[in-house]
């Protein structure tokens, strides 16, 4: 790559963003990558395959008992005494105890900076790897077992970074790295992801000021009119490329570029601003992906594809919601629906399929996909199952559902509680998720089936963190080996659908999906594969009630084998209640 190979594919980007000060901007832009050359040099990453699957977790996730008691909450002030092994250390030893490497080709490391709250998204250094869990050496480690995906934190920072400490003392250049709002300002339209207020006041040398605060008082919005921040933050993208990462995830990237008067959402400046990365990574580290995060409601969601210029991977933000829908009212009608109106993303381009995350279950995304009735008997039934619900503020200034508060394995558990049909329940939407076109992220707390932890919103008064416990490795270890502990069913059981899923090419991230209409209420099909010749169908019962389905037409002249099963079998299929079948043909027509 040459230097006018860069500034010829992102100055026009740079021109709509900056105007006139778009030539420096590039010339400055070069040299940043000019610098992390040589690092990058000789990389490669693999090609999606239906082999690939990502781990979801925290870096600090599974930890010895003794650092467990002594750090409950990492942060930048934490006193306590030196543990032999570092928390990085113990997640990979357990990871690789366990032969996830087998199925699992990724491990998402969510923050693993130093940090000041939000458990690692308020970023006080994006550079270093926070001391008390672990090196760079650690994290470079996991990445031989493994692929890497990482947070690139951009739309706000820690108020305890120098970025900000800057700001307050009035230091160039980091004075015009934050935005200043006058607190009388109208900013009713600006759509909110919370309740919190949406300006702070802060002292700073030049006097009191009220900068943009999106998620909380700790984290800063940046200024990305200053040029400053954005090369600041690529130069950050590029410090993680030349760390091997495969994936980058855009973290909270729809609110990145403000302008008043506007609702201050997927504005196309932070459209420009996700083509810019897309480019330069495509650029210097053909093969990575880059994903963007926005909990929004579907169509909003998928502008992030671009025209396959900008996003390679866009969460499937409708799927955990639709799921929980289905499973909650035994009817998966609005989840086949919204399946078989799914448009297929532009070549390149692909969904990131998941159930669960740090964060609570998106209600946003149903918006448009079920009636108030099933949503307010969804809100009903998450509280039935010790759920919390966060909100956000209306721009007529009233909070509504933000999202939901629960594990995903409680959130679908019988009434009447029965363990087994739990059991089943859980497997059936995880082994769903797995089934669809795009690429399936796992949250390390669905391979456990952990609960709603409790202790931890009453310790932090954060209704996120029932969903974030840490474990120790002797409990966890325990758990997992104890045959009569829900943690070892669970495991077991999504290995097995992991394994099997890693042997079937019909899931490839770019094989074909359609929706196959049975006639059955409670049943979900689809095929995966060319239409011509399909390789796997898929059925999912979601109900607790035993159903027959007569196979469509070109099945049915086939002998079939279902994998998950071993079974084979010709003509009708039984489904069992919460059942999951993955059918292969088995012989020709």
């Amino acid at each position: 790559m040459t230097p006018a190979k860069l500034n010829d594919s992102v100055v026009e980007l740079l021109r709509f963003l900056y105007g006139d000060r778009a030539p420096q901007v590039a010339q400055a832009l070069e040299k940043i990558v000019h610098r992390h050359l040589p690092a990058l040099a000789g990389q490669s990453r693999p090609e999606l395959s239906h082999r690939d699957a990502v781990l979801i977790t925290y870096a600090d996730q599974v930890q010895q008992d003794e650092f467990l008691r002594q750090v409950p909450s990492l942060c930048p002030c934490t006193e306590f005494r030196h543990s032999p092994k570092r928390p990085l250390q113990v997640l990979r030893e357990f990871l690789l105890s366990w032969k996830l490497q087998q199925c699992i080709t990724t491990v998402h490391l969510l923050p693993f900076f130093p940090y000041s709250s939000d458990d690692g998204f308020s970023v006080v250094d994006y550079r270093q790897v926070h001391p008390e869990l672990g090196s760079w050496e650690d994290i470079r480690a996991l990445g031989r077992d493994f692929q890497l995906m990482f947070d690139l934190v951009l739309n706000h920072v820690s108020r305890h970074s120098r970025y900000f400490q800057g700001y307050l003392r009035g230091e160039e250049p980091y004075r015009r790295f934050f935005l200043e709002v006058d607190p009388g300002e109208d900013l009713s339209g600006v759509v909110r992801p919370r309740s919190t207020p949406l300006l702070t006041p802060v002292e700073t040398t030049a006097g009191r000021r009220w900068v943009w605060t999106t998620f909380s008082a700790d984290q800063v919005d940046l200024n990305y009119h200053e040029p400053a921040v954005l090369l600041e933050m690529l130069d950050v993208l590029l410090f993680y490329l030349a760390q091997g990462v495969r994936i980058v995830r855009l973290d909270a990237i729809a609110y990145l570029w403000k302008e008043l008067g506007t609702a201050c959402i997927h504005l196309p400046q932070t459209h420009a601003v996700v083509k810019l990365i897309r480019a330069l990574v495509d650029q210097v580290a053909p093969g990575t992906l880059v994903l963007t995060e926005t909990n929004v409601p579907h169509r909003e969601n998928i502008s992030y594809f671009g025209q396959g210029d900008e996003a390679h991977l866009i969460y499937q933000f409708s799927l955990p919601p639709l799921l929980l829908d289905a499973v909650v009212h035994q009817d998966p009608g609005p989840l086949r629906e919204f399946l078989s109106q799914l448009e297929e993303p532009p070549q390149g381009c692909t969904f990131f399929n998941f159930t669960a995350s740090h964060d609570g279950i998106g209600v946003r995304p149903l918006e448009g996909l079920v009636s108030s009735d099933r949503f307010e008997r969804l809100l009903q039934a998450a509280g039935e199952r010790g759920g919390l619900i966060s909100t956000r503020r209306t721009s007529q200034g009233t909070d509504a559902p933000y999202e939901l508060n629960i594990t995903y394995y409680d959130a679908v558990a019988p009434r009447p509680y029965d363990p087994q049909e739990h059991l089943r329940r859980f497997l059936l939407t995880q082994g769903m998720m797995l089934s669809l076109q795009g690429v399936p992220g796992i949250y390390f707390h669905s391979l456990v089936g952990t609960p709603n932890y409790y202790q931890g919103v009453r310790e932090r008064g954060v209704a996120r963190a029932i969903n974030r416990r840490k474990y120790g490795l002797k409990e966890l270890q325990g758990m997992l080996h104890d045959p009569a502990h829900r943690a070892q069913a669970v495991l077991h059981g999504y290995l097995h659908l992991l394994r099997t899923r890693s042997q079937l090419a019909g899931f490839s991230p770019w094989a074909p999906q359609r929706v196959v209409q049975l006639g059955h209420k409670t049943v979900v099909a689809l095929e995966r594969g060319p239409e011509e010749h399909p390789q796997v169908l898929v059925l999912a019962n979601f109900s607790d009630q035993a159903v027959e389905v007569d196979l469509p037409g070109w099945w049915a002249r086939r002998a079939w084998h279902d994998e998950l099963k071993d079974q084979q079998g010709q003509g009708p299929v039984p489904l069992g209640p919460w059942q999951l079948r993955w059918l292969r043909p088995s012989s020709p027509p």
